[in-house]
């Protein structure tokens, strides 16, 4: 269980400074973001979780809205896997992962 709350935790991670990264980089980019080779790879990234998060709402959520919407679900699944992860270390403090 301490395995599977640190793998989902690093995932949401990954995808959390992803999704910053691909929006701090669309403010300094500006119109010409998606030519930018930086901000492709960041999207890439993410959107897996964007995709996924577009099929489980309503089309009521407009898409530009999307990243947020991801953004505040990642945080959290990445929330929820920390506290479930300190809760085992504190269960068992001897475990490999509890570093």
């Amino acid at each position: 269980m301490l395995l599977l709350a640190s793998c989902l935790k690093l995932i949401a991670e990954i995808a959390l400074f992803g999704l910053a990264g691909r929006w701090l980089l669309g403010l300094l980019a500006g119109q010409k973001r998606d030519q930018n080779l930086f901000y492709q790879a960041l999207s890439m990234l993410t959107n897996p979780f964007t995709g996924l998060v577009r099929r489980i709402t309503p089309a009521l959520v407009v898409d530009r809205h999307i990243p947020l919407v991801t953004f505040i679900l990642l945080f959290w699944v990445w929330f929820f896997a920390l506290t479930e992860k300190v809760h085992q270390c504190r269960a068992n403090p001897l475990q490999g992962l509890c570093q």
